[in-house]
C-alpha cells in the first residue's frame, strides 16, 4: 500500500507533543547567561572573595586590580570559548544525521532530531535507525544490533517486527512507522547511562591531578604566610590581602583560556587541512595516538575497485560465470558493496527476462550473500562471498578442492582479491530462502578485483613511522591479499594474525600478539573490538579509521575514532574526528597539530608554575625575614596580570621538532620535577636579589619592592626563551624551535611596560618609589647571571630527566 507520510502541519504539532527525537537537548543560551556561567569557577569566587576583602579593607586599589583580573579573564574565556562552541556547532551541523521520511506523500531527507511518532521513515543499507518503529512495508531486511545488545550477528526483521533506534541497517530497503523517539525509546536509558559514565580522556586526568598539586601547594604557602604575618603582629587585613594575593599569584588562572585557545585555534587549522572535529577534547587524544588501526581500502588503495577477470576451476575465463555473478549483484536490495559496483560495471548482460525470488543477505559470520532467480527456463540459486565461505558450502571432490585453493592463492599472490561463485538448481514450489539452502552447491570460480595502491601511500608511511606512529591493518579480506598490498606500499609488517588465531588467545595473550604484528585478516567486526582493547591494555593510545557499519563498535571502543565525511551514518555517528577525504596524509596534518596543541599547553603549565612558584616562595621565605611586606598585593596583582597577559602568545609559538615526532604523554610527575627545580633556581637569586638590595643598597619599604619587582618580573617573564625548549638557546641542533615573533613580542613588551610603571611617575599609583641607577644596573646584572645559571641546570635537568620528559 502506498503511504503519504504525516504532513508538515502535523509533524510540528507531534514535536510540540513529544519534543526532538534526542536524548539530550541542548538547552540554548543567550550570550549574556554564558557569560555568567564564567563566575561560577572555583577559582573566579575564590578572587572575587579576594576582591571584596579588599575593599573592605581599604585597600581600593587591591580590590579594583583584582576585579580586573577577573574581568579580564572572564570575558577572553567568554568571547574564545563562544566563538569555540558556535565553530564546533557549525562544524557538526556538516555531519548532523539525516533520515529520509515521507511527508506530505513525497520522500524528502530531515534530521534525524525532527522525526516524531508516526513518521514512516525509509532505510537502506548503510542506514542508522532514526527511533523505534515497526517495519510495515518491504523484505530481505537485517539489522545489526551490536551497539545495543552485544550481538554481531545480523538480525533479521520481516513486516511487523520492532526495530530499534541505534541499530544499523546491513541489507533491504524497508519503511518503518516510527513508534517511538527520545527518551521514550527502548534503549533510551542505556544511552542515558553510557552519557553519565564518560571515563576522562588521559589529558582531563592530567589536569585534574595538577589541579590538586597546585591546590596543596597554595593552601599550604596561603596559611604559611597568613600566620607568620599575624604572630609578626601585621595588620590582619593586610595580611590576609598579602596572602591571598600569593594564593593568586601561583594560580595559572589562565590556564582555561589558554587550553580553549590552543584547541580553538587546532581545530580551525586542522579544519583548513580538511579535518572536522566533532569532538573538541579529542584533539589531545589525537596527538597522544601512537597506533593507527585501519582497513587498507581507501586508506592504502585507491578504493577503485574494478573487474580483472572471471574464472572457472580451470582458470579459463567464462563469461557464464560473470553474468551469474552479474544477476547476483543487479538483483541486490538497497545499496549494494563496491565489490557488486565492480561487477555491475565491468561488462553488461541484459537480465530483463530473469526475476528475482528471493534473497539471502550478506553477513560477515557466512562473508556470503545468495539470490533466488528464474528466467530462461532456469531457477537457480547463485552464491557469491570469500572463496572459503563458498568452498564449504559446495560439493566438490578433494582433488577440486585442492586444485581450487591452489588457484585461489596463485590469483592472491598477484595482488587480486578474489571471490568465488556457487549455484545450485532449484526446486520448482520453493519461493523463499534461508541460510540453510547454501549447501550442496557446484562450484563455479572465482571472479577477481584490484584496487591499486595510492600513488604516494609510500612516502606518507615513512612520514607516519618519522611521526612514532604505527600502522596496524585490521581487514576481512585474505591474507595473502594484505602482505601482498603492505609489500607494495612499503609497509613493513612484523606478522600476520588469522581471525582463528584472534579468539583462540587469552586477553593477556592477545595483547602481546596484537603489539607485536602488524597484519590482522579475515577479521570480524567483534574481532576489531578485541583487538582495539588488546592493544589499550598495553597503554597505547590507539586511534581507528573506518566507514563502514561494522567499524561503528571499533571507532567508539578506540581512543580517537576517526571516519570520512562520505561513510555511512552509523560510523560517522561514532567518530570523535570526521576526514573530508579517506586520506592518511590528512590524518598526519591532524595528528601534528594534536601534538603541537598539547605540548603548547604544557609548556605554559611548566613555565608559569615554575616561574610562580618561584616568586611565591621567595616572598614566603622573606616573610619570616623582612621587617615590612616584600611586595604589596596591588604590586603581586600587577606583576601577575602582565605576565600571563604575555603568555597568550604562546599559543601561537613554535615546537621543538621531537615534539612533533613523538607522542608525549601528560606527566604530572615531570611537571612537579620542573616546577620545584626551576622554581628553587628562580628563589635563589630572588634571595640574592634581597640580600643586594637591603643590605648593599639599604633600601625599605617602596624601594625595596620596586627593586625586586623589576627584577622578578624579567627574571619570570624573560626567562621563557631559556625553558620554552629543553635545547639550548645556543644550539645549533636543527631539533630545537625558536620563540615565535609573537611570544617575543609580547614577553619584551610586558618587562617594557612593567619597568616603565615601576621606575616612572607611574609608579606611584602602585606604591612604588625612584630607586638609583646603580640598583638598577646590579638587578640587570643578577638578571644575567640568573639566565645563564638557568641553561646550566637545563642541560642537567634534561640529562637526568630526559626519559620522562620525552616518555
Amino acid at each position: 500500500m502506498p503511504y503519504i507520510g504525516l504532513s508538515t502541519k502535523e509533524a510540528q504539532d507531534r514535536i510540540i507533543q513529544y519534543g526532538k527525537n534526542v536524548f539530550i537537548e541542548r538547552e540554548k543560551q543567550s550570550a549574556f547567561s554564558t557569560f555568567l556561567e564564567e563566575f561560577k569557577s572555583p577559582l573566579i569566587i575564590m578572587l572575587i572573595v579576594a576582591a571584596i576583602i579588599s575593599f573592605i579593607s581599604g585597600s581600593t586599589i587591591s580590590g579594583v586590580l583584582i576585579l580586573v583580573i577577573i574581568l579580564a579573564s572572564s570575558c577572553i574565556d567568554f568571547v574564545i570559548s563562544y566563538k569555540s562552541q558556535k565553530a564546533a556547532d557549525a562544524l557538526a551541523n556538516q555531519i548532523m544525521a539525516k533520515a529520509l521520511v515521507i511527508r506530505d506523500g513525497v520522500e524528502q531527507e530531515i534530521p534525524v532530531s525532527d522525526i516524531v511518532p508516526g513518521d514512516i521513515a525509509i532505510l537502506q543499507a548503510g542506514s542508522v535507525v532514526p527511533a523505534d518503529g515497526i517495519v510495515v512495508e518491504g523484505h530481505d531486511f537485517y539489522t545489526n544490533e551490536s551497539s545495543l545488545t552485544g550481538e554481531s550477528a545480523p538480525v533479521e526483521k520481516l513486516i511487523g517486527a520492532e526495530v530499534y533506534l541505534g541499530s544499523g541497517v546491513v541489507s533491504g530497503r524497508v519503511k518503518i512507522e516510527v513508534q517511538h523517539t527520545g527518551y521514550n525509546t527502548k534503549f533510551a536509558n542505556i544511552v542515558a547511562l553510557l552519557q553519565k559514565q564518560e571515563t576522562p580522556g588521559e589529558f582531563e586526568r592530567g589536569i585534574a591531578q595538577f589541579s590538586y598539586l597546585i591546590t596543596r601547594v597554595v593552601i599550604f604557602m596561603t596559611v604559611f604566610v597568613f600566620v607568620v604575618y599575624a604572630i609578626k603582629g601585621q595588620d590582619i587585613f593586610e595580611s590576609l590581602i598579602f596572602a591571598l594575593a600569593l594564593a593568586v599569584g601561583i594560580t595559572p588562572e589562565l590556564l582555561p583560556m589558554i587550553i580553549a585557545l590552543n584547541v580553538s585555534k587546532a581545530s580551525i587549522r586542522m579544519s583548513h587541512k580538511g579535518v572536522i572535529v566533532k569532538k573538541l577534547s579529542a584533539i589531545e587524544n589525537f596527538g597522544g595516538m601512537n597506533i593507527l588501526c585501519t582497513d587498507k581500502t581507501g586508506t592504502l588503495t585507491e578504493d577503485k575497485i574494478t573487474v580483472v577477470r572471471c574464472v572457472d576451476i580451470q582458470g579459463n575465463d567464462s563469461d557464464e560465470l560473470l553474468q551469474l555473478a552479474y544477476i547476483d549483484s543487479s538483483f541486490h536490495t538497497g545499496s549494494r558493496s563496491p565489490l557488486d559496483e565492480a561487477i555491475v560495471q565491468f561488462k553488461q548482460f541484459d537480465i530483463s527476462l530473469y526475476k528475482k525470488i528471493d534473497e539471502i543477505p550478506f553477513d560477515f559470520e557466512r562473508r556470503r550473500d545468495s539470490i533466488a532467480f528464474e528466467g530462461q527456463g532456469k531457477r537457480m540459486l547463485i552464491s557469491k562471498g570469500s572463496p572459503e565461505s563458498i568452498l564449504d558450502i559446495t560439493v566438490v571432490t578433494p582433488e577440486e578442492k585442492i586444485k581450487a585453493l591452489a588457484l585461489f592463492e596463485s590469483l592472491s599472490q598477484q595482488g587480486y582479491r578474489v571471490l568465488g561463485v556457487a549455484m545450485k538448481t532449484l526446486e520448482a514450489e520453493q519461493n523463499t530462502f534461508s541460510k540453510q539452502d547454501e549447501q550442496k552447491m557446484q562450484f563455479g570460480g572465482f571472479i577477481t578485483f584490484i584496487d591499486p595502491p595510492k600513488q604516494d601511500v609510500k612516502e606518507v608511511l615513512l612520514d607516519l613511522e618519522k611521526r612514532n606512529i604505527e600502522i596496524k591493518v585490521i581487514t576481512g579480506d585474505h591474507r595473502l591479499i594484505a602482505e601482498q598490498i603492505a609489500s607494495q606500499v612499503g609497509l613493513v609488517s612484523k606478522g600476520t594474525v588469522e581471525a582463528s588465531e584472534v579468539d583462540s588467545l587469552s586477553d593477556e595473550e592477545l595483547s602481546e600478539v596484537a603489539e607485536k604484528n602488524t597484519l590482522f585478516v579475515r577479521v570480524t567486526p567483534l574481532q576489531k573490538n578485541k583487538l582495539i582493547a588488546a592493544l589499550q591494555r598495553k597503554g597505547n593510545v590507539v586511534g581507528y579509521m573506518g566507514d563502514g557499519i561494522n567499524d561503528a563498535p571499533a571507532l567508539r571502543t578506540a581512543d580517537v575514532g576517526i571516519s570520512v565525511n562520505n561513510a555511512v551514518d552509523v560510523a560517522k555517528e561514532a567518530a570523535d574526528i570526521i576526514l573530508l577525504s579517506k586520506s592518511l596524509q590528512q590524518l598526519v596534518d591532524g595528528v601534528v597539530e594534536g601534538r603541537r596543541t598539547l605540548a603548547n599547553t604544557v609548556k605554559y603549565i611548566t613555565m608559569a608554575v615554575s616561574s610562580n612558584f618561584g616568586n611565591m616562595f621567595s616572598m614566603t621565605g622573606a616573610s619570616l625575614v623582612l621587617p615590612f611586606l616584600p611586595m604589596l598585593p596591588t604590586q603581586i596583582l600587577l606583576n601577575n596580570l602582565l605576565y600571563e597577559s604575555s603568555q597568550f602568545a604562546l599559543t601561537f609559538d613554535n615546537v621543538d621538532e621531537d615534539v612533533l615526532n613523538k607522542p608525549h604523554p601528560w606527566n604530572i610527575s615531570f611537571i612537579k620535577k620542573f616546577m620545584f627545580v626551576f622554581g628553587a633556581m628562580s628563589s635563589i637569586f630572588d634571595f640574592l636579589a634581597f640580600f643586594v638590595l637591603y643590605k648593599v643598597f639599604s633600601l625599605s619599604g617602596s624601594g625595596f619592592q620596586t627593586g625586586w619587582f623589576i627584577e622578578s618580573f624579567a627574571s619570570q617573564t624573560l626567562v621563557i626563551f631559556l625553558i620554552r625548549s629543553r635545547f639550548s638557546i645556543f644550539s645549533k641542533n636543527l631539533m630545537g624551535s625558536r620563540a615565535h615573533k609573537w611570544v617575543v613580542i609580547s614577553s619584551w613588551t610586558a618587562v617594557i611596560i612593567a619597568w616603565i610603571v615601576a621606575l616612572t611617575s607611574l609608579g606611584k599609583v602602585f606604591g612604588f618609589a625612584t630607586i638609583s641607577t646603580p640598583a638598577i644596573a646590579a638587578i640587570i646584572g643578577i638578571l644575567i647571571v640568573y639566565y645563564i645559571a638557568v641553561e646550566i641546570t637545563k642541560y642537567f635537568f634534561y640529562r637526568k630527566f630526559a626519559t620522562e620528559a620525552r616518555a
